[in-house]
């Protein structure tokens, strides 16, 4: 086995593989700043899996999201509890997908390539961004990232255009059953059922 093949397996099951490590990162990513960018991928077989190069204008941010339901605004007064819909509200898009539009944010100049899952206890779970800055000139010349420098391309994550994204809008599914998904569900409100 190579040097990445090791380091998936090990990250199968980290808590059990690392250990201490694993506690002790945890214990120091809960007092850093909920986006932070970072020097090198804590996880590098994935990292370049999903497209990192050790290169200018490809950089990684590490985003902690909060983990659970999410509080509905709503008026606390003149209403019954049961109606005014409180509990069981999900922001209907997962945390990884939350993490890379955070990690945006902050970074405007730059666009979402990928991300993955580095970590989670009881209260957060934290996601490696990879942001890319299309203009820089290494990445206008590189074969492999170039394609993202293309106008289609701006603010692709928040139209759900990364892999969580597409995740998010169900479009890992194909065929029969999954007529109303494409383009987008809100395009397929009226049809059907």
């Amino acid at each position: 086995m190579g040097f990445y093949k090791y380091l998936k397996e090990l990250w199968k099951n980290p808590r059990k593989n690392l250990k201490e490590v694993y506690t002790k990162r945890l214990i120091k990513w809960r007092k850093q700043p909920a986006v932070i960018k970072i020097e090198k991928p804590t996880r590098l077989d994935r990292a370049r899996s999903l497209g990192y190069k050790a290169k200018q204008g490809v950089i990684i941010v590490r985003a902690r999201i909060k983990k659970g339901g999410r509080n509905r605004p709503t008026d606390i007064r003149g209403r019954k509890p049961k109606k005014a819909g409180l509990r069981k509200f999900s922001p209907k898009k997962s945390l990884q997908w939350i993490a890379e539009e955070r990690a945006n944010k902050k970074f405007p100049n730059l666009e979402v390539l990928n991300s993955y899952e580095v970590g989670d206890d009881g209260k957060y779970a934290w996601f490696e961004v990879i942001l890319i800055d299309k203009h820089h000139p290494c990445i206008r010349k590189d074969k492999d990232l170039s394609w993202i420098c293309h106008q289609t391309h701006t603010n692709r994550v928040n139209r759900g255009l990364t892999s969580a994204g597409k995740k998010g809008r169900g479009l890992r599914k194909k065929g029969r059953g999954a007529e109303k998904n494409r383009p987008s569900i809100r395009s397929n409100k009226g049809k059907g059922k």
